[in-house]
This record gives structure tokens, sequence and C-alpha cells, in this order.
């Protein structure tokens, strides 16, 4: 990197308050691109066709087998087009009445013709190959992809390298399709190549040195040209994430509100200005970079074009290659010119897309390894659920110091209502999405009716589980598609899907959408609406209820209600009493005095356990907790002062 590119750099760093971002997906060709050697990427270029050939094959052999014979096809025909071509000139160039010259041609001709027809056919047989190619290796890598992302366990996407693997895969699906028919046109450029070569060979030897001298020179700078181009690019990934990062601040709708509010449109625009005047000087610079050393390379082809004729012109005085010879040799260098370009274009093209896909191929190797493990062969599935047993159960998160969860053990019946409480971060929705098979503990065992999870069937024990999470997706589909995917083992009908939105507090607020249940939930769409984050938790809530599961896990389900709403909400969840297990998480705790059993946990542990009145009367950390949030509707003060929790220091 030059030393003015440098202190770009660095005083763009110092002049703006966006911190380096990570490198993101699209960088990675690029970078390795503008780091590797002409060697490295020759070098690998290989295993990078045969990879494409592999997957085309895979995808569709028919087509893949189709561009193969019209690729070597084009190739031989414009070998022998070249040939027929020389002997057109043989005899135009020969002694006698142009007529009969004329006569003598016309064989020559009429094969350069039908040489000239079947390459054009095969060409556009190779086109039309690769155009029905390309949407069938483009389904074939990303159907592969998914089925990969849904089948891993959730805890894969709690590993920060996982989402960056699977955020470089995704692009890497694609590139796939770009790597195939980069090496296609590959094949082809050297196809073409090769076939001028076995051409001038077979009419005169010294004309492959001729060739040589013309084309390499030429190609050599297309592929420094495109080096330069790669590093330059590459050197200014960190100015071209913050003038992403700075289109989002100031042109999306979700930062439009708070930089109003606070007058930031100076202070942005002053953030783009400093950034982009960096940006443009290097570009700048760059444009001259790259015009001297394609004008370097345009020069010394010419040079070598040039001495390619003035051979030819010694060859001729000197009487050893006629003078047709010489007009094909230069046919030939113009053509050998053409696939050269698009051999040095592609070269570059394949390593660079090359690069994402091996990200591709290496997240679907490492991602192997967060598949659940295969259910035992004897696997059924449970008639209703009766009993979880929570054994000792451990969970940590990648990269962090302490337990999430850390040795709980815990009981509970069918029929029964239970609440874990706690402050934030103390483990509660981590321990429902172990009960919920969406984490696999690591310490501890959790049984259902007895038997550790492992050795049901997975799917029978999941649609016995319904969970209505406090992060939420909003889906974009209509609210009655959006209720019907909380059970899409059935298909519900309209009245099952009106049930579980009245138990939500859901329905009323559906019907009065311009559709009503056909209303689209997102305004990505034509006639989309958006909903506030209340809605949405009742659309949630009513997906839960939708399953009318064994266990209900309701986590945090009326953070964003309104208190009629909530109360409507929450005497919904206890009409379950007696009826199926409730795993209720929520910090409003008038909500849970009528649970069967309130787990207090804190730092990952269970630290009490009892009915509401038992905890209240131990006086303990549930006591705490409940007595600040009642002190606050309080008209008058307390009377006695608030328990107090031991400091950290004590």
């Amino acid at each position: 990197m030059s030393t003015s590119e440098h202190g770009a750099r660095t005083s763009s760093r110092q002049d703006s308050v966006l911190p380096e971002l990570r490198e993101l997906w699209w960088e990675t060709g690029v970078r390795a691109r503008a780091q590797a050697s002409l060697f490295a990427v020759f070098s690998e270029l290989p295993r990078l066709v045969w990879a494409a050939i592999v997957v085309s094959w895979r995808a569709d052999r028919l087509r893949t087998s189709v561009v193969a014979v019209t690729t070597v096809g084009a190739g031989v025909m414009s070998a022998f087009g070249l040939l027929a071509a020389q002997r057109v000139l043989v005899e135009l160039f020969a002694g006698g009445p142009t007529a009969d010259k004329v006569i003598a041609a016309l064989p020559a001709l009429i094969a350069l013709a039908a040489v000239t027809a079947l390459r054009a056919s095969m060409t556009a047989g190779m086109g039309y190959a690769q155009n029905g190619l390309t949407p069938k290796v483009d389904r074939e890598v990303e159907r592969r992809l998914f089925e990969m992302t849904t089948a891993v366990r959730l805890e894969a996407f709690d590993a920060d390298a996982f989402a960056d693997d699977m955020e470089r895969a995704t692009r890497g699906s694609t590139s796939t399709t770009d790597l195939v028919q980069a090496s296609m046109n590959l094949l082809a450029g050297l196809a073409g190549v090769l076939a001028v070569a076995i051409a001038v060979v077979v009419i005169h030897p010294l004309l492959l040195l001729a060739l040589l001298v013309a084309t390499v020179p030429n190609g050599w700078a297309s592929l420094r040209a495109g080096h330069l181009r790669y590093r330059t690019y590459a050197a200014g990934s960190v100015r071209r994430r913050r003038m992403w990062l700075l289109h989002r601040l100031m042109a999306e709708r979700d930062s439009a509100p708070e930089l109003r509010s606070y007058g930031l449109r100076g202070f942005l625009l002053d953030q783009y200005d400093r950034v982009m005047g960096v940006e443009t000087d290097i570009q700048l610079a760059l444009a001259r970079r790259v015009t001297t050393t394609t004008t370097v390379g345009a020069m010394i082809g010419g040079i070598a074009t040039g001495v390619v004729y003035v051979l030819l012109g010694l060859l001729l005085i000197d009487g050893q290659i006629p003078l047709a010879a010489a007009a094909t040799c230069v046919i030939a260098v113009q053509s050998a010119q053409r696939s050269l370009a698009v051999v040095t274009f592609q070269t570059d093209r394949i390593y660079t897309e090359g690069q994402h896909f091996r990200d591709y191929t290496g997240f679907m190797t490492r991602a192997a390894d967060y598949l659940p493990p295969p259910a035992a062969p004897a696997a059924d599935a449970p008639d209703q659920l009766r009993e979880i047993v929570v054994d000792d159960v451990r969970l940590r998160y990648p990269d962090r110091g302490s337990a999430a969860v850390d040795g709980v053990s815990l009981r509970i019946q069918a029929g029964q209502t239970v609440a874990f409480v706690g402050e934030n971060g103390s483990g509660k929705s981590t321990l429902a999405t172990m009960i919920a098979l969406l984490r696999t503990p690591t310490g501890g065992t959790i049984r259902f009716n007895g038997r550790p999870a492992a050795d049901w069937d997975n799917e029978a024990l999941h649609a016995r589980i319904a969970v209505v999470t406090q992060e939420y997706h909003n889906w974009p589909f209509t609210a009655a598609t959006n209720i019907a995917i909380g059970d899409i083992t059935t298909v519900p009908e309209q009245a099952r899907i009106e049930t579980a939105a009245a138990r939500a507090v859901a329905h009323d607020m559906i019907t009065d959408l311009p559709y009503g249940y056909e209303t689209l939930l997102d305004r990505t769409f034509a006639g989309g609406q958006d909903l506030s984050g209340g809605q949405w938790q009742r659309i949630t809530a009513a997906r839960g209820f939708l399953r009318d599961a064994d266990l209900l896990i309701m986590d945090e389900p009326s953070s964003a209600l309104d208190p009629r709403a909530e109360d409507a909400l929450f005497q919904a969840i206890r009409d379950r009493k007696g009826r199926g297990i409730t795993i209720l998480i929520t910090h409003r705790l008038a909500n849970v005095r009528h649970a069967d059993r309130i787990y207090v946990l804190h730092h990952g542990r269970l630290v009490e356990t009892g009915t509401h009145d038992q905890l209240m009367a131990a006086g303990g950390r549930y006591a705490e907790l409940f007595t600040l949030q009642a002190a606050g509707y309080r008209t008058t003060p307390a009377t006695s002062p608030l328990p107090r929790q031991p400091t950290a220091s004590a």
C-alpha cells in the first residue's frame, strides 16, 4: 500500500466517529485475490474448475454434457476454420485468371462456411445449455445450504464464528453459480486458444512462436491490471463499510425519527464528507494507476504485434512461408487475442468466486457438527406429557465466563402452571429453551415421562410443545398464516384460527385490519400493514394457543400489551390449569401469583422455590422483587422498609 493510501486511511479513522467494522462476506474473495500471486492463482485454478464441474454434473448431467461437447466442438471448428481460411487464401494468391482462382477456392470457401455455421450452432447450443444449467446449479447449492441451516441445533447460532461462516456461505451459494459459469467460459476460451495454436502449427511451426509473442504480453498486462484493481479495492474496504453504514443511518426508516429529533442531519453529512473525501482521492489515484498499467500493457502488446508482423515479413522475404500462411497468422493472432482476453478475465473471476465457494463448502462441513444426533432406533412418541424432570442441568454459551444455567433440578407434573422468575440474565429463558428441546444441555438430563429426551422421537416430542418466545419474529405473511404456522402438521380451519386469536386478545384487532385475517403483515408488499409491538405480541401468543400442546411455554408474552389485553391473556393462560403443563416467564410478578410453583433463578442457579405465599413468607429474593413492583402501584408511602438483599461485597 502506498504512503498516501495509508495516510488517508489513518486520517479517516481519526476524523470519523465510526469504528473499523468487521470484514464482510464479499471482501473474502477480493482480499484473497489481492494478496495472491499469479502463480498462486494458476496453481489453484485446476482444483476450482474441477469443483465447478462436479457441482454442475450433480445439478444437471445432460446440460453439463452438452456444454462439454459443444465447448470441445467449437474449439475443433475454430481450428478447421483457420485451416479452411488458409486454404482459401492459398488458392486466391495463386497465379492465373481470377475466375479460375475463385473456382479453385470454392471448395475451401464452402468448407469454411460449413465450419463457421457449425461453430455458431455449437456456441448457441453451449449458451442455451449454460442458461438452463444456471438455475439448476443455483437450486442445488442453495437447497443444500437451507437444508443445513434449518436442521442445526439452536446453539449453533450462539457461536459468533458460526454466524460469520453462515453469512459467507450464503454468498458462497450464489458464487457457485458464477464459478460454474466462469469455469465453462474459461474452458471455452482455452479451447479457442488451443485451436488457434494447433492450426498455426499445422500451417507452419514458426507461426506458433509469432502467436506467443503477440498474445502473451497482452494477457500478462490484463492479469496485472486486474491484480491492481483488486489490491486497491481491498485496501478501501474499511471506507466502503463506513459508507454503507452511513447510507443506512441517513436513508432508512428505523433511524429517521431520531435523526430528526436530535438534529443529526448535519452531523451525519459531515461524517459522509470526511469518509467520501478520502474515498474520492483514492479512486482518482486508482484511475491514474490503472490507466497507466493498461496503457503500458497495450503498448507492450502493440510492440509485440509489430514484432510479429516484422517476423512474418522476414519469413515471406526469405521464402520460408507463403503469403497465405502469413495472412492466416494475422487472423490467428486476432482470434487468439480475443480468446486470451476471455481466459484472463475468467481466471480472475474463478479465483475470486472460488474463495466464496470455499466458504460455502467449509461451512457445510463445519455445520454438520451442530446437527442433532439421530433418534434411537426404537424411539416412539409419548401419548401425553405427564411429567417433566430437569436433573442437574447446565448450559454454558460459547465465549462466556460463567454458565447461563448451572445445576438446576426441578419436577413439573401434568396440569401444573409453573413460573420462572428472576432478574435479567438469571437463566430463565435459557432453561425454558432447553425444556423446549431448542437447546441441548452441556450437562445434566431432561426427562419426559421418565425417559431422556434423546429416547423419544424428536419430531413427535416437538409436536407436543408450543413456545411463545420473547424474541418473536414478524413473519411476512397474512394474519391468518401468521397464526396457522403455529401448527403446520394440520391445515387449521378458519374457526380454529379465530379461536386461538380470541384467546390471545387478537381477534378484534385483526378484524379491524383492512383485509381482516387476509391482511399482509409486511409493508414490503402492496397493501401490507404495519403492526405495533403489542399487536405483534398478540399474534405470537395466538400462534402458541393454536397448537393446544401438552406443554406451553410463554416467555414474556405481555411485555408490550396494554393492561386490559394483558389481563385477558393471562386469564386464557390460567384456563389451561389442570389440563396441560404451562411454563410462564414474566417480570410482572402479579401475573404469577396463581402459579402452582414458582422457581426463582439467580445467576443461573435455582435459589428459591415454592408458591407465592410461601415465597413471600420466606422474605427472600422473590419477596423483594414482588414488594418493589407492588410499591410502584401504591398511592401512599409504604409503612415498612423494603427487604434488602446483601451487597456483592458483603
